[in-house]
């Protein structure tokens, strides 16, 4: 909630050892899952960990894309053609882009969200993905066109070729559940902001509980804390109450907090739940 602390986090950030360093933090606290998107400086923190296989052999990414500006930044600096060669997959720029053609021409919607994907997932090569994220701007937007099956392509591929489990991030839990009920997506992921006060929680708190509480569906809570507006411990033990909450991804930037919030977790968390905590 302060602009001026995220300015002071902006220019602290700009230093990828800053980013590893709170990285190995969390890792060393026991945290294991770091949630992000695919921006252009996690290709480097992934080039770091593939660089010490050792040192992070338990460590889990958890990808969210797509991250549009990476896309627009790379037409600006490359142009169309060099853009599409920074992104493609490694199977070889003729296939994949012969594959992009074919699936234009064809207004094959499919094949176009395939590709998408597979260079969104070009950075994370040779590491753990155990689950790739739709980000919520795609899902919301998908939401509101009705343009359902798009999420059918998506859990697909993802489960064919990376045998991963498909996640969606939403701001409309109640809505989305029920599109995936229709597509016959069973027990999805589903990462969405989940607090005390109902920030952010479009389709209203007792919609959220009641899906918490009837459907069968993997949670995720997110924007546990409301933005800073929620006392942090009052936060994690109210959330910790909620049913059928398997993981909370929260975002820290010290040592201390990382902690701070790791023991709040496993104090108020049931003790079956506590190697899910993330």
């Amino acid at each position: 909630m302060s602009e001026e602390k995220a300015r002071a986090q902006a220019m602290r950030f700009q230093d990828i050892n800053a980013i590893i360093e709170v990285l190995d933090n969390a890792y060393d606290e026991g945290i294991q899952s770091f949630m992000c998107t695919t921006h252009d400086r996690i290709a480097q923190v992934c080039d770091h960990m593939r660089a010490d296989p050792q040192r992070y052999k338990d460590f889990k990414f958890m990808p969210c894309m797509p991250y549009a500006h990476k896309y627009a930044n790379a037409v600006t600096e490359d142009g169309m053609l060099g853009a599409l060669k920074r992104f493609m997959p490694d199977e070889g720029f003729l296939n994949a882009a012969m594959r992009g053609g074919m699936s234009l021409a064809r207004k094959d919607i499919e094949g176009i969200t395939t590709l998408l994907i597979d260079a969104e997932m070009k950075m994370f090569q040779g590491l753990n993905t155990p689950v790739i994220f739709l980000q919520n701007v795609v899902v919301d937007l998908l939401l509101g066109l009705g343009f359902k099956e798009a999420f059918r392509i998506f859990a697909d591929h993802v489960k064919k070729r990376y045998n991963a489990e498909p996640g969606f991030i939403t701001m409309n839990l109640p809505r989305l559940l029920d599109v995936l009920d229709e597509l016959g997506i069973e027990n999805p992921i589903v990462c969405s902001n989940i607090n005390k006060i109902g920030f952010r929680m479009s389709g209203g708190f007792e919609a959220y509980e009641k899906a918490l509480r009837d459907r069968k569906f993997r949670a995720i809570a997110m924007s546990v804390f409301a933005s800073g507006a929620i006392p942090p411990a009052e936060a994690i033990e109210w959330v910790c109450e909620q049913p059928n909450i398997e993981s909370i991804v929260f975002g820290a930037s010290s040592r201390g907090n990382i902690r701070n919030t790791r023991d709040l977790v496993r104090r108020h968390w049931p003790e079956a739940k506590q190697e899910n905590a993330a």
